[in-house]
């Protein structure tokens, strides 16, 4: 399946994916993101993992493994990925007519939405340095194993995302962050309906 911008079957403006490594931010800023543009459409990804403390209820759908498995089986994921020691995937968006539809998924995430979507515009989300990643890692409740796997992981995510020719914005600061993506997305706009 895919649908060209502006696809009368789906009725969306702007497909934009934001993805980036763990700890570089992406629930934060789309959280603000949302919250100065409720017409935003977040398609919530699945994950069989368990909910870190203080992550809100609607950061994710936390579903078992077999509620995710029955998801696969009904084709009812654009992509999903086994993750670490869980899976997770993104849902076929169900958006109300005029909305931008946001992924805040992982690069790999975004090469299939982007292949399924040619105009989506691709953010990738960095921390300022690795070292500020592990530390808003291990602020969120990650294990010092864990810590280690994503920050390591994260190299190799970079240069996915520069394959996928994705956008980099560097999260110092979460409103300048969400005014960098703003900017991006009228300009986007701009080229696919010129």
């Amino acid at each position: 399946m895919v649908a060209a911008r502006g696809d009368a079957r789906y009725g969306w403006p702007v497909i934009i994916v934001v993805s980036g490594p763990g700890g570089a931010g992406k629930g934060t800023v789309v959280a603000a993101w949302r919250q100065r543009n409720p017409a935003l459409y977040v398609n919530r990804s699945w994950t069989t993992r368990d909910r870190r403390p203080g992550e809100a209820e609607d950061a994710y759908v936390f579903a078992t493994p077999e509620e995710f498995q029955a998801r696969i089986d009904a084709d009812g994921f654009l992509e999903w990925v086994d993750f670490l020691d869980y899976r997770q995937g993104s849902p076929v968006p169900d958006p109300p007519d005029g909305h931008d539809v946001v992924f805040e998924i992982d690069v790999y995430g975004a090469m299939a939405v982007k292949d399924k979507f040619p105009d989506a515009l691709c953010i990738y989300l960095e921390a300022p340095s690795r070292e500020v990643q592990r530390q808003r890692l291990v602020g969120r409740g990650d294990t010092a194993e864990r810590v280690e796997q994503r920050v390591a992981r994260a190299e190799e995510e970079a240069a996915a995302a520069a394959d996928l020719e994705a956008i980099l914005v560097i999260n110092h600061d979460v409103d300048d962050t969400v005014d960098q993506i703003e900017s991006l997305v009228e300009v986007h706009r701009a080229t696919i309906e010129a």
